[in-house]
């Protein structure tokens, strides 16, 4: 399963962003989700640059964390976790949307 964590339209400063984030993705981990899909949206990029440079800072932790620039059919790491997933349907797939990222779990 994916599940969805909007943290781009709550008016949220950048630590409780990532605050949320790690609860989430604590959470995420106990019920045996696939993936993480974090809505940080574009705008200024103040909380899209965090979550990204908070996943890097994770390497290890995650199967791969997929920008939404490159979550497409062309990204290996995409398309292996979205194997793993039952609902493939998901909008932003080949989008390029850069006000999401992806957290495969």
């Amino acid at each position: 399963m994916l599940e969805e964590l909007d943290i781009g339209h709550k008016s949220l400063n950048v630590l409780d962003a990532l605050s949320s984030l790690e609860t989430a993705i604590s959470s995420a981990k106990k019920k045996n989700l696939v993936a993480i899909k974090v809505v940080h949206g574009s705008g200024s990029g103040t909380i899209r640059k965090a979550v990204r440079a908070w996943g890097k800072e994770q390497e290890g932790r995650f199967k791969a964390v997929v920008w939404g620039e490159d979550y497409n059919m062309f990204n290996k790491d995409a398309v292996m976790m979205r194997s793993e997933l039952v609902d493939k349907k998901d909008k932003d797939f080949n989008r390029k949307n850069s006000g999401i990222t992806i957290f495969w779990l």
